[in-house]
Protein backbone atom coordinates (compact mmCIF):
# COMPACT_ATOMS: atom_id res chain seq x y z
CA UNK A 1 0.00 0.00 0.00
CA UNK A 2 0.98 3.52 -0.90
CA UNK A 3 1.26 6.32 1.24
CA UNK A 4 -1.39 8.00 -1.25
CA UNK A 5 -3.71 5.02 -0.40
CA UNK A 6 -3.23 4.83 3.15
CA UNK A 7 -3.89 8.75 3.42
CA UNK A 8 -7.05 8.36 1.64
CA UNK A 9 -8.39 5.76 3.76
CA UNK A 10 -8.17 7.67 6.99
CA UNK A 11 -7.31 4.77 8.86
CA UNK A 12 -4.43 4.70 11.61
CA UNK A 13 -3.62 1.30 11.34
CA UNK A 14 -3.15 1.75 7.35
CA UNK A 15 -0.83 5.10 7.97
CA UNK A 16 1.08 3.33 10.34
CA UNK A 17 2.10 0.21 8.30
CA UNK A 18 3.02 2.32 5.36
CA UNK A 19 4.88 4.30 7.65
CA UNK A 20 6.81 1.37 8.76
CA UNK A 21 6.86 -0.34 5.42
CA UNK A 22 9.61 2.44 4.21
CA UNK A 23 10.49 4.09 7.36
CA UNK A 24 13.68 3.07 9.38
CA UNK A 25 12.61 1.93 12.77
CA UNK A 26 15.14 4.61 14.67
CA UNK A 27 11.44 5.10 16.81
CA UNK A 28 9.02 3.36 18.47
CA UNK A 29 6.48 5.93 18.48
CA UNK A 30 2.70 5.36 20.08
CA UNK A 31 0.36 4.06 17.87
CA UNK A 32 -1.61 7.76 17.44
CA UNK A 33 -1.64 9.80 13.86
CA UNK A 34 -1.73 13.51 14.41
CA UNK A 35 -3.47 15.02 11.77
CA UNK A 36 -4.02 18.67 13.30
CA UNK A 37 -2.73 20.22 16.39
CA UNK A 38 -4.24 23.63 17.97
CA UNK A 39 -2.70 24.85 21.57
CA UNK A 40 -1.96 22.08 23.77
CA UNK A 41 -4.54 19.33 21.98
CA UNK A 42 -3.62 17.44 19.15
CA UNK A 43 -6.81 15.55 16.66
CA UNK A 44 -5.83 12.23 14.70
CA UNK A 45 -6.58 11.35 11.39
CA UNK A 46 -9.83 9.67 12.70
CA UNK A 47 -10.91 12.92 14.76
CA UNK A 48 -9.69 11.80 17.82
CA UNK A 49 -8.28 14.54 20.26
CA UNK A 50 -5.70 14.16 22.58
CA UNK A 51 -4.34 16.62 25.38
CA UNK A 52 -0.43 16.68 24.79
CA UNK A 53 1.60 16.34 27.87
CA UNK A 54 4.84 16.00 25.51
CA UNK A 55 4.95 19.45 23.72
CA UNK A 56 8.09 18.23 21.49
CA UNK A 57 10.12 17.85 24.44
CA UNK A 58 9.76 21.36 24.87
CA UNK A 59 9.85 22.46 21.48
CA UNK A 60 6.60 23.52 21.54
CA UNK A 61 6.89 25.32 24.99
CA UNK A 62 4.22 28.33 23.11
CA UNK A 63 2.00 25.73 21.89
CA UNK A 64 0.75 23.89 18.53
CA UNK A 65 -0.27 26.81 15.88
CA UNK A 66 0.91 29.72 18.35
CA UNK A 67 -0.60 32.57 16.18
CA UNK A 68 2.63 35.41 16.83
CA UNK A 69 4.74 32.70 15.68
CA UNK A 70 2.38 31.27 13.08
CA UNK A 71 1.93 35.16 11.48
CA UNK A 72 6.00 36.04 11.92
CA UNK A 73 6.59 32.57 10.13
CA UNK A 74 4.17 33.55 7.34
CA UNK A 75 5.26 37.04 6.87
CA UNK A 76 8.40 36.03 6.22
CA UNK A 77 7.65 33.43 3.91
CA UNK A 78 6.75 35.84 1.67
CA UNK A 79 9.80 37.92 1.43
CA UNK A 80 13.02 35.49 1.82
CA UNK A 81 13.57 32.09 3.66
CA UNK A 82 17.47 31.23 2.79
CA UNK A 83 20.05 33.06 1.74
CA UNK A 84 22.65 30.80 3.32
CA UNK A 85 25.77 32.82 5.12
CA UNK A 86 27.31 33.64 1.61
CA UNK A 87 25.29 36.66 2.06
CA UNK A 88 24.20 39.00 4.63
CA UNK A 89 20.28 39.06 5.29
CA UNK A 90 18.12 42.01 7.11
CA UNK A 91 16.79 39.83 10.10
CA UNK A 92 19.98 38.28 10.93
CA UNK A 93 21.54 41.04 13.55
CA UNK A 94 18.38 41.70 14.88
CA UNK A 95 18.16 37.83 16.28
CA UNK A 96 21.74 37.73 17.19
CA UNK A 97 21.37 40.78 19.09
CA UNK A 98 18.59 39.98 20.91
CA UNK A 99 19.46 36.50 21.74
CA UNK A 100 22.66 38.00 23.01
CA UNK A 101 20.87 40.05 25.33
CA UNK A 102 18.59 37.87 26.26
CA UNK A 103 21.31 35.33 27.67
CA UNK A 104 23.57 38.35 29.21
CA UNK A 105 25.94 37.18 26.38
CA UNK A 106 28.18 38.84 23.97
CA UNK A 107 27.96 36.56 20.47
CA UNK A 108 25.69 34.05 19.09
CA UNK A 109 26.84 30.96 16.92
CA UNK A 110 23.34 30.05 14.91
CA UNK A 111 22.49 26.28 14.19
CA UNK A 112 19.58 24.12 13.40
CA UNK A 113 19.06 21.67 15.55
CA UNK A 114 19.94 20.70 19.16
CA UNK A 115 22.77 17.76 18.29
CA UNK A 116 24.36 20.13 15.64
CA UNK A 117 24.94 22.84 18.62
CA UNK A 118 26.41 20.84 20.86
CA UNK A 119 28.80 19.67 18.57
CA UNK A 120 29.62 23.45 17.98
CA UNK A 121 29.90 24.24 21.63
CA UNK A 122 32.51 20.75 21.79
CA UNK A 123 34.55 22.35 18.78
CA UNK A 124 34.10 26.07 20.49
CA UNK A 125 35.38 24.90 23.35
CA UNK A 126 38.44 22.64 22.09
CA UNK A 127 39.52 25.94 19.83
CA UNK A 128 39.27 27.82 23.02
CA UNK A 129 41.36 25.38 25.45
CA UNK A 130 44.19 25.14 22.51
CA UNK A 131 43.96 28.68 21.39
CA UNK A 132 43.28 30.93 24.57
CA UNK A 133 44.14 28.95 27.74
CA UNK A 134 46.86 27.27 26.33
CA UNK A 135 46.46 23.34 26.28
CA UNK A 136 48.68 20.84 23.94
CA UNK A 137 47.15 20.49 20.45
CA UNK A 138 45.24 17.27 20.43
CA UNK A 139 45.18 16.96 24.29
CA UNK A 140 41.79 18.82 24.89
CA UNK A 141 39.72 16.97 27.63
CA UNK A 142 35.81 18.18 28.08
CA UNK A 143 33.88 16.60 31.24
CA UNK A 144 30.57 15.12 31.27
CA UNK A 145 27.78 13.65 33.44
CA UNK A 146 26.79 10.09 33.39
CA UNK A 147 23.35 9.56 32.18
CA UNK A 148 23.48 12.74 29.92
CA UNK A 149 21.73 13.47 26.83
CA UNK A 150 22.94 15.88 24.38
CA UNK A 151 21.99 14.44 21.04
CA UNK A 152 22.88 11.00 18.85
CA UNK A 153 25.47 12.14 16.58
CA UNK A 154 28.89 10.18 16.23
CA UNK A 155 30.71 12.64 18.25
CA UNK A 156 28.10 12.98 21.02
CA UNK A 157 27.18 8.79 21.57
CA UNK A 158 30.93 8.66 22.59
CA UNK A 159 30.48 10.37 25.73
CA UNK A 160 26.64 8.43 26.22
CA UNK A 161 26.21 6.01 29.01
CA UNK A 162 23.29 4.74 27.35
CA UNK A 163 24.01 1.73 25.49
CA UNK A 164 21.12 2.12 23.27
CA UNK A 165 22.71 5.32 21.88
CA UNK A 166 26.00 4.09 21.98
CA UNK A 167 26.07 0.31 20.98
CA UNK A 168 27.49 -0.27 17.55
CA UNK A 169 28.48 2.95 17.06
CA UNK A 170 32.10 2.67 17.57
CA UNK A 171 35.26 3.72 16.93
CA UNK A 172 33.97 6.28 19.43
CA UNK A 173 35.84 9.99 19.56
CA UNK A 174 38.29 10.21 22.80
CA UNK A 175 39.04 13.54 24.50
CA UNK A 176 35.74 13.11 26.99
CA UNK A 177 35.53 12.26 30.57
CA UNK A 178 32.64 11.20 32.34
CA UNK A 179 31.78 11.27 36.13
CA UNK A 180 28.13 10.76 37.96
CA UNK A 181 25.77 13.61 37.63
CA UNK A 182 25.25 15.46 40.89
CA UNK A 183 28.23 14.45 42.24
CA UNK A 184 30.58 17.08 43.55
CA UNK A 185 33.40 15.41 44.56
CA UNK A 186 33.90 13.08 41.23
CA UNK A 187 33.71 16.50 39.43
CA UNK A 188 36.64 18.03 41.24
CA UNK A 189 38.76 15.16 40.71
CA UNK A 190 38.05 15.04 36.95
CA UNK A 191 39.16 18.68 35.59
CA UNK A 192 42.48 18.56 34.99
CA UNK A 193 45.35 21.21 33.48
CA UNK A 194 43.86 19.60 29.87
CA UNK A 195 40.49 20.12 30.70
CA UNK A 196 38.92 23.06 28.38
CA UNK A 197 35.19 22.44 29.64
CA UNK A 198 32.26 21.11 31.50
CA UNK A 199 29.11 20.34 29.53
CA UNK A 200 26.43 19.87 31.80
CA UNK A 201 22.62 19.55 31.35
CA UNK A 202 20.86 21.84 34.03
CA UNK A 203 18.40 19.55 34.80
CA UNK A 204 18.88 15.81 32.71
CA UNK A 205 15.88 15.59 30.78
CA UNK A 206 16.24 12.18 29.26
CA UNK A 207 17.59 10.73 32.20
CA UNK A 208 13.89 11.06 34.02
CA UNK A 209 13.77 14.62 34.50
CA UNK A 210 16.56 14.75 37.05
CA UNK A 211 17.43 17.52 38.97
CA UNK A 212 21.22 17.75 40.77
CA UNK A 213 21.94 18.34 44.62
CA UNK A 214 21.03 21.83 45.55
CA UNK A 215 24.53 23.80 45.11
CA UNK A 216 25.69 21.10 42.42
CA UNK A 217 25.46 23.43 39.84
CA UNK A 218 26.62 26.39 42.05
CA UNK A 219 29.90 24.47 43.01
CA UNK A 220 30.53 23.24 39.34
CA UNK A 221 30.32 26.87 38.18
CA UNK A 222 32.91 28.01 41.17
CA UNK A 223 35.28 25.03 40.24
CA UNK A 224 35.33 25.97 37.09
CA UNK A 225 36.07 29.18 37.45
CA UNK A 226 38.68 28.60 39.61
CA UNK A 227 40.22 25.92 37.17
CA UNK A 228 39.72 28.11 34.40
CA UNK A 229 37.47 26.20 32.54
CA UNK A 230 34.69 26.92 30.53
CA UNK A 231 30.93 25.62 32.29
CA UNK A 232 28.55 24.78 29.32
CA UNK A 233 25.16 24.55 29.89
CA UNK A 234 22.89 22.27 27.60
CA UNK A 235 19.36 24.33 27.71
CA UNK A 236 18.07 22.57 25.10
CA UNK A 237 14.90 20.89 26.92
CA UNK A 238 15.50 22.94 30.18
CA UNK A 239 15.60 26.12 29.23
CA UNK A 240 13.23 29.39 27.54
CA UNK A 241 10.84 28.97 30.40
CA UNK A 242 10.23 25.28 30.93
CA UNK A 243 11.54 25.29 34.84
CA UNK A 244 9.84 28.72 35.62
CA UNK A 245 12.93 30.69 34.63
CA UNK A 246 14.39 31.73 31.36
CA UNK A 247 16.94 29.17 32.05
CA UNK A 248 17.40 25.98 34.33
CA UNK A 249 20.96 27.37 35.51
CA UNK A 250 18.96 30.76 37.34
CA UNK A 251 17.28 28.40 40.04
CA UNK A 252 21.06 28.76 41.23
CA UNK A 253 21.76 32.13 40.59
CA UNK A 254 24.51 30.20 37.72
CA UNK A 255 25.76 32.02 34.84
CA UNK A 256 27.75 29.55 32.78
CA UNK A 257 30.14 30.34 29.85
CA UNK A 258 28.24 29.28 27.30
CA UNK A 259 24.74 28.26 26.47
CA UNK A 260 24.06 25.56 24.63
CA UNK A 261 19.54 26.22 22.79
CA UNK A 262 17.30 24.74 20.79
CA UNK A 263 14.13 23.53 20.40
CA UNK A 264 11.76 26.05 22.31
CA UNK A 265 14.06 28.45 20.20
CA UNK A 266 12.11 27.79 16.82
CA UNK A 267 8.81 27.96 18.58
CA UNK A 268 8.04 24.08 17.13
CA UNK A 269 7.57 25.83 13.79
CA UNK A 270 11.18 25.64 12.27
CA UNK A 271 14.33 23.98 13.86
CA UNK A 272 16.69 26.90 15.44
CA UNK A 273 19.31 26.12 17.68
CA UNK A 274 22.35 28.18 18.70
CA UNK A 275 25.58 28.49 20.78
CA UNK A 276 25.70 31.82 22.78
CA UNK A 277 29.28 33.24 24.74
CA UNK A 278 31.35 35.46 25.27
CA UNK A 279 33.03 37.25 22.49
CA UNK A 280 36.53 36.12 24.10
CA UNK A 281 34.73 32.27 23.53
CA UNK A 282 33.52 32.38 20.28
CA UNK A 283 35.46 34.92 18.80
CA UNK A 284 38.05 31.60 18.22
CA UNK A 285 36.28 31.21 15.16
CA UNK A 286 37.26 32.40 11.83
CA UNK A 287 35.73 32.73 8.33
CA UNK A 288 35.43 28.71 6.81
CA UNK A 289 36.12 27.15 10.21
CA UNK A 290 32.53 26.31 10.90
CA UNK A 291 29.39 26.84 9.55
CA UNK A 292 25.63 25.63 7.89
CA UNK A 293 23.59 26.60 5.26
CA UNK A 294 20.42 27.19 7.11
CA UNK A 295 22.20 28.17 10.30
CA UNK A 296 20.39 31.47 10.61
CA UNK A 297 18.57 31.82 7.92
CA UNK A 298 16.23 34.32 7.36
CA UNK A 299 12.57 32.11 8.63
CA UNK A 300 14.58 30.91 11.49
CA UNK A 301 15.30 34.15 12.59
CA UNK A 302 11.67 35.85 11.95
CA UNK A 303 10.37 33.07 14.15
CA UNK A 304 13.12 33.24 16.86
CA UNK A 305 12.72 37.05 16.88
CA UNK A 306 9.14 36.55 18.37
CA UNK A 307 10.06 33.52 20.51
CA UNK A 308 12.63 36.17 22.14
CA UNK A 309 9.75 39.02 22.59
CA UNK A 310 7.60 36.12 24.27
CA UNK A 311 10.28 35.34 26.38
CA UNK A 312 10.90 38.66 27.17
CA UNK A 313 7.74 39.87 28.76
CA UNK A 314 8.28 36.79 31.29
CA UNK A 315 4.68 35.74 31.18
CA UNK A 316 5.84 32.28 29.95
CA UNK A 317 8.43 32.01 32.73
CA UNK A 318 5.69 32.87 35.68
CA UNK A 319 3.10 30.98 34.11
CA UNK A 320 5.73 27.31 34.04
CA UNK A 321 6.45 28.57 37.71
CA UNK A 322 2.78 28.98 38.81
CA UNK A 323 1.24 25.98 37.06
CA UNK A 324 4.36 23.88 37.79
CA UNK A 325 3.78 24.07 41.73
CA UNK A 326 0.32 22.94 40.96
CA UNK A 327 1.52 20.10 38.75
CA UNK A 328 4.57 19.03 41.46
CA UNK A 329 2.00 19.15 44.34
CA UNK A 330 -0.89 16.86 42.46
CA UNK A 331 2.04 14.25 41.49
CA UNK A 332 3.46 14.17 44.88
CA UNK A 333 0.10 12.91 46.28
CA UNK A 334 0.29 9.76 44.17
CA UNK A 335 3.62 8.87 45.48
CA UNK A 336 1.94 7.75 49.05
CA UNK A 337 -0.39 6.07 47.05
CA UNK A 338 2.02 2.52 45.89
CA UNK A 339 1.28 3.16 42.24
CA UNK A 340 4.18 5.75 41.94
CA UNK A 341 7.70 5.14 43.74
CA UNK A 342 8.82 8.87 42.98
CA UNK A 343 8.74 12.08 41.51
CA UNK A 344 11.00 14.51 40.45
CA UNK A 345 11.13 18.07 38.58
CA UNK A 346 10.93 21.68 38.13
CA UNK A 347 8.36 23.72 36.61
CA UNK A 348 6.30 22.31 34.19
CA UNK A 349 8.76 19.07 33.71
CA UNK A 350 8.22 16.49 35.44
CA UNK A 351 9.51 12.93 35.67
CA UNK A 352 7.79 10.30 37.28
CA UNK A 353 8.53 6.55 37.67
CA UNK A 354 5.85 3.99 37.90
CA UNK A 355 5.74 1.08 40.51
CA UNK A 356 6.54 -2.04 38.26
CA UNK A 357 3.64 -3.49 39.65
CA UNK A 358 1.26 -1.30 38.09
CA UNK A 359 2.87 -1.18 34.54
CA UNK A 360 6.01 -0.37 32.42
CA UNK A 361 6.53 3.25 31.57
CA UNK A 362 5.21 2.33 27.76
CA UNK A 363 2.23 0.54 29.20
CA UNK A 364 1.12 3.61 31.02
CA UNK A 365 1.94 5.78 27.84
CA UNK A 366 -0.42 3.74 25.92
CA UNK A 367 -3.28 3.55 28.45
CA UNK A 368 -3.01 7.10 28.76
CA UNK A 369 -2.92 7.45 24.96
CA UNK A 370 -6.19 5.23 25.05
CA UNK A 371 -7.85 8.03 27.72
CA UNK A 372 -6.85 10.99 25.24
CA UNK A 373 -3.40 12.49 27.16
CA UNK A 374 0.03 11.83 25.36
CA UNK A 375 2.88 11.41 27.54
CA UNK A 376 6.00 9.61 26.72
CA UNK A 377 8.67 7.41 28.38
CA UNK A 378 12.25 6.59 28.94
CA UNK A 379 14.58 4.01 30.60
CA UNK A 380 11.54 1.23 31.57
CA UNK A 381 9.67 2.70 33.92
CA UNK A 382 9.34 6.87 34.32
CA UNK A 383 6.83 8.97 31.97
CA UNK A 384 7.39 12.47 31.60
CA UNK A 385 5.17 15.29 31.46
CA UNK A 386 5.90 18.86 30.30
CA UNK A 387 2.98 20.51 28.72
CA UNK A 388 3.14 23.33 26.60
CA UNK A 389 3.27 26.54 28.72
CA UNK A 390 0.39 28.12 27.78
CA UNK A 391 -1.88 24.97 28.95
CA UNK A 392 -4.54 25.84 31.26
CA UNK A 393 -4.72 24.62 34.29
CA UNK A 394 -8.54 22.89 33.48
CA UNK A 395 -6.85 21.28 30.48
CA UNK A 396 -3.90 19.96 33.23
CA UNK A 397 -6.33 18.94 35.78
CA UNK A 398 -7.90 17.30 33.40
CA UNK A 399 -4.89 15.15 31.93
CA UNK A 400 -3.53 14.53 35.55
CA UNK A 401 -7.23 13.06 36.44
CA UNK A 402 -6.75 10.61 33.32
CA UNK A 403 -3.53 9.69 35.05
CA UNK A 404 -4.93 8.32 38.23
CA UNK A 405 -7.51 6.33 36.61
CA UNK A 406 -4.93 4.86 34.83
CA UNK A 407 -2.98 4.11 38.23
CA UNK A 408 -6.32 3.01 39.51
CA UNK A 409 -5.73 6.38 42.37
CA UNK A 410 -9.03 7.14 43.69
CA UNK A 411 -9.84 10.81 44.11
CA UNK A 412 -10.14 13.74 41.46
CA UNK A 413 -7.71 17.07 40.96
CA UNK A 414 -8.51 20.19 43.19
CA UNK A 415 -10.02 21.60 40.69
CA UNK A 416 -13.14 19.81 41.06
CA UNK A 417 -14.90 17.76 38.40
CA UNK A 418 -12.91 16.37 35.79
CA UNK A 419 -14.93 15.61 32.64
CA UNK A 420 -14.97 11.79 31.28
CA UNK A 421 -12.79 10.84 28.17
CA UNK A 422 -15.27 11.25 25.26
CA UNK A 423 -16.74 14.30 27.18
CA UNK A 424 -13.43 16.43 27.46
CA UNK A 425 -11.20 15.34 24.45
CA UNK A 426 -14.23 15.68 21.88
CA UNK A 427 -14.49 19.44 23.24
CA UNK A 428 -13.43 21.80 20.23
CA UNK A 429 -12.93 25.61 19.65
CA UNK A 430 -10.34 27.78 18.30
CA UNK A 431 -7.02 28.58 19.52
CA UNK A 432 -7.29 29.46 23.00
CA UNK A 433 -4.57 30.55 26.15
CA UNK A 434 -4.49 32.18 29.04
CA UNK A 435 -1.29 34.09 27.47
CA UNK A 436 -0.86 36.54 24.43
Amino acid sequence: MTSTEASNQDSTEALIAAAEAHTAHNYHPLPVVVATADGAWMTDVEGRRYLDLLAGYSALNFGHGNPRLLAAAKAQLERVTLTSRAFHHDRFAAFCEELAELCGMELVLPMNTGAEAVETAVKTARKWGYRVKGVPEGRAKIVVAGNNFHGRTTTIVSFSTDPEARADFGPYTPGFGIVPYGDLTAMRAAVSENTVAVLLEPIQGEAGVLVPPAGYLAGVRELTRERNVLLIADEIQSGLGRTGRTFACEHEGVVPDMYVLGKALGGGVVPVSAVVSSAEVLGVFRPGEHGSTFGGNPLACAVALEVIAMLRSGEYQARAAELGEHLHRELQELTGTGRVTAVRGRGLWAGVDIAPAVGTGREISERLMDRGVLVKDTHGSTIRIAPPLMISQEDLDWGLAQLRAVLGVQGRCRSGESPEIGERAHMGGPWRSPLP
